[in-house]
């Protein structure tokens, strides 16, 4: 199975889409239109070379992830907002007016992203990594080792995600918001399964992908152990200040070495590799739910906005995309 190298991302009623330099989003509108709009993909980080380089590209793609991913969902929440009174303000002003508040507007939805995805940053840190920590190292006052703090931390950092991912999964909104990432990775499973982009075709395929943010996750948890475990073991730290400033200086780092194989996991089929990633399909039942086949039909149309699909099924499953031909 050849990569398509798309990747996505669920949103409030829609999917968004990236395949290269491009990214969709469709959206589910109130009244079940189905409202698609691409842009051009600009990584925070200029350099193409410097964006071709492991653990360095993992790093940006991450931060681009959280930008990309951030006004998308901010765009999909608008066709969802109140906006009658907003309506009838609108019909009373002048064309200059109404485009000095759609100016006024971006603006103030472009600082609200900036912090959204700074304070996302934080709290996922917070959370997700001194937290765990902090919890773990109470074992020092029995005397405990740093190895067994790390493992302990390990283990509280697991315990925390899984507590977090089955209590957001009860709330109605989320549950949705599952159900469209399932579509999306039904679409990509169906394109690189080789098989043509339909109602039917999705809905068949697998909702569970090697190259899923949640696996990134998993990963993330494991690679933090190696690089916690060594680094302790070799350069000993015995303040608890210095050891969380570490652990944070060492996120970027970690995250670029899970995105590594997150890539290799995605374009191999090697056993070992499979072997891996099961841990993090397994969650991917939790952050995952069957869709229905409106939803199929979002993603789908996510898809085709920025991806040829009967070409990569013409080049990578010639026979399969001859069968099909009138």
């Amino acid at each position: 199975m050849k990569s398509s190298n798309i990747g996505g991302q669920a949103v409030m009623e829609g999917i968004m889409m990236r395949h290269g330099d491009i990214y969709s989003v469709a959206v589910r509108k109130p009244d079940k239109d189905i409202e698609v709009k691409t842009e051009d993909y600009k990584s925070v980080l200029k350099s193409k070379k410097l964006l071709r380089l492991p653990i360095i590209r993992g790093v940006f793609n991450f931060i681009d992830s959280l930008v990309v991913g951030t006004k998308c969902l901010m765009y999909s929440a608008t066709f969802f907002e109140e906006e009658e009174e907003e309506q009838k303000d609108a019909g009373a002003l002048s064309q200059e007016e109404q485009r000095a508040r759609q100016a006024k507007k971006e603006k103030e939805d472009s600082i609200l992203m900036t912090v959204t995805v700074i304070l996302s940053v934080v709290i996922s840190v917070g959370l997700f990594m001194v937290l765990p920590y902090l919890i773990a190292s109470l074992l020092h006052r029995i005397n405990a080792s740093e190895t067994a703090v790390t493992l302990a931390e390990a283990l509280v950092r697991i315990v925390l995600f899984l507590l977090y991912m089955l209590l957001i999964s009860r709330m109605e909104d989320i549950q949705r918001v599952f159900m469209y990432h399932g579509a999306e990775h039904k679409c990509i499973n169906c394109v690189e399964h080789g098989m043509p982009l339909t109602v039917e075709n999705v809905m068949k395929s697998s909702r569970l992908h090697k190259r899923c943010g949640t696996s990134f996750l998993f990963f993330v948890i494991i690679v933090s152990i190696i690089f916690f475990l060594g680094f302790f073991a070799v350069v000993p730290v015995r303040t608890m200040w210095l050891r969380i400033v570490i652990r944070i200086l060492l996120v970027p780092v970690i995250a670029g070495v899970s995105y590594e194989f997150i890539r290799l996991a995605g374009n191999t089929e090697n056993r070992a590799v499979a072997v891996l990633s099961k841990p993090g399909l397994a969650l991917q039942k939790l952050t995952t739910k069957e869709p229905t086949p409106d939803m199929t039909e979002v993603a789908i149309a996510a898809v085709e906005a920025v991806f040829d699909w009967k070409a990569y099924l013409q080049e990578n499953f010639p026979e399969e995309a001859a069968s099909e031909e009138p």
